[in-house]
């Protein structure tokens, strides 16, 4: 990699870190959303609809169905390797995960990041839950899903209905999820 893609990448880096901070400081989300978007065949569609619709890679490069998840409930969160509020919460997350073992929801994390850096990440951080690349396409897809500010982490609770039941923009509050996954 030359210097200036080296420098290109930490100032992205950068602006996502400081616009994640502020949109987390500044914003709370307000409840269930239901944000929906128009592909350019002009047929309908809602974002949990076109999550479901991608195919991202694991972290082994292979190609994934995000549909494979449609049907039960779904907490997916957007993180990076850097972003420090997405690595701190990353073990309570990958706890709460291990400890359910998809028997009555499933965690996926969607990372906004190289899938090098994401693999680096997981040799020193274990996680006990899907991982996949969005790299910046990622971004786009949480704003579709209601992370109107683009920040990070941003995590989204999809039900087994598929509708958005509730979003979380920044650090988790992890007894505010435990309530909100038992009412699932």
């Amino acid at each position: 990699m030359n210097k200036k893609n080296l420098v290109g990448y930490a100032i992205v880096a950068a602006a996502f870190a400081v616009f994640g901070a502020i949109a987390a400081v500044k914003t709370e989300p307000k409840g269930p959303l239901t944000t929906s978007y128009a592909p350019t065949d002009g047929r309908p569609h809602t974002a949990v609809s076109n999550l479901y619709a991608q195919s991202l890679n694991d972290l082994a490069g292979k190609p994934q169905s995000l549909g494979q998840w449609k049907g039960k409930p779904l907490l997916v969160n957007f993180w990076a390797s850097w972003c420090a509020p997405c690595v701190q919460e990353m073990p309570e997350l990958s706890e709460l995960a291990a400890k359910d073992g998809g028997k009555h929801f499933n965690v996926i994390g969607i990372g906004i990041d190289s899938p090098a850096n994401l693999n680096e990440f997981v040799k020193k951080t274990k996680v006990a839950y899907p991982l996949y690349v969005g790299g910046m396409s990622g971004t786009d897809l949480s704003r579709e899903l209601g992370n109107t500010h683009g920040g990070l982490p941003f995590t989204v609770l999809i039900g087994p209905d598929g509708q958005v039941r509730k979003t979380y923009l920044g650090r988790l509050k992890f007894e505010e999820l435990r309530a909100d996954l038992g009412k699932l």
